[in-house]
């Protein structure tokens, strides 16, 4: 099938989906996009094979796989095991480094025409400060997304975004070495007793918007060996198991900070799962896991929503954007009868 074909919308009797009138733009912190649907760092890598199957032009944005200073391997295999309605992994942040990556990968990305978002990670909060000013120098990034938050790493002190204050200290020297105009996205981890608070440092810390959730940490036990599955014994968890936690903190960060731009991931299969998100407060989101079994999904999601969006009487996706905080209409009761009068237990009249 043409990648064109995938990316038209489901079609009515009047040639157009239901959905097709509706204004789907995001601006995502002075980011204009046309759609509200990116990839997932680590899902599609810079976006080269998803491309046979969706115009990644046509997404918001691709986000890159999280790079690095320098080129890494990740860690043992295996490193890949599916469980209940997810799938668990412990990758490592395998990658070519930084030099490689804006040499091919971002160098095609521009020549595609796509709006990259590239994901960093480090080893230290001088890593990432050196990143920052590596790719300030370089044209065709739209936003820096900065990882934070990845579980699969061995030394868990790496997990910057587990306590307020490692998380500033890293969003403020990427913040310091980035160009003013360069928004940066915190990409948090749900492994902690409150988001919110961890959300609060890397704003004031200089972060423009939040990136919502990473993996969460979990661990597989093959009951054949009664070994973990996984080399590295423990992994990260994606898929629509995490959706409910992932919708949980945008919600709660959505309710602290009215008016900071969101990017909602965690599970999202269909254009109902990113009108949960959404309405929770996410302004856009990202597709990750469901990529593995349909490469077309991001394109899909899009359609779908855009119909929800129209279903519901809205012309413009940003009308929805946190609407779940709404108060609930009051309910209005019937005017009472005669029969309301009634004393049902004597059934005589009172």
């Amino acid at each position: 099938m043409s990648r064109a074909l995938i990316a038209q919308g489901p079609r009515g009797s009047d040639g157009d989906s239901p959905g097709a009138r509706v204004d789907m733009g995001v601006d995502l912190a002075g980011l204009a996009l046309p759609s509200p649907i990116l990839t997932a760092s680590g899902c599609a890598a810079a976006g080269r094979e998803l491309d046979t199957f969706v115009d990644i032009t046509t997404l918001g944005a691709v986000v890159t796989k999280s790079i690095m200073m320098r080129p890494r391997a990740g860690r043992a295999t295996p490193r890949m095991s599916e469980t209940p309605s997810g799938m668990l992994n412990s990758i490592g942040l395998q990658g070519p480094g930084v030099e490689s990556f804006i040499e091919n990968d971002l160098s095609w990305l521009v020549q595609r025409g796509a709006r990259t978002i590239v994901s960093i990670a480090g080893e230290s909060v001088d890593e990432y400060a050196k990143l920052a000013a590596k790719l300030k120098r370089v044209e065709g990034i739209s936003a820096i997304e900065v990882n934070i938050s990845c579980p699969n790493v061995a030394d868990r002190g790496q997990v910057f975004a587990c306590r307020p204050e490692s998380a500033a200290q890293v969003i403020q020297a990427v913040r310091r070495g980035s160009d003013s105009r360069t928004p940066i996205f915190a990409k948090l981890s749900p492994d902690v007793t409150d988001i919110v608070e961890i959300a609060d440092s890397v704003i004031k810390a200089g972060a423009t918007g939040l990136s919502l959730i990473n993996t969460l940490l979990g661990m597989v036990i093959d009951t054949t060996t009664m070994r973990p599955a996984l080399a590295g014994v423990t992994g990260g968890l994606s898929g629509p198991a995490i959706r409910p936690v992932a919708v949980r903190c945008v919600w709660q960060v959505r309710a602290a900070f009215p008016k900071v731009p969101i990017i909602g991931m965690g599970g999202i299969r269909s254009g109902a799962d990113a009108m949960e998100f959404i309405l929770a407060g996410a302004d856009a989101v990202s597709v990750g896991t469901s990529v593995f079994n349909d490469p077309s999904a991001p394109a899909r999601i899009h359609r779908e929503l855009a119909d929800l969006v129209a279903g519901g009487g809205f012309t413009r996706l940003a009308d929805i954007v946190g609407r779940a905080h709404r108060e609930p209409e009051p309910i209005v009761l019937d005017e009472p009868t005669e029969l309301d009068d009634w004393d049902f237990i004597t059934e005589e009249r009172p």
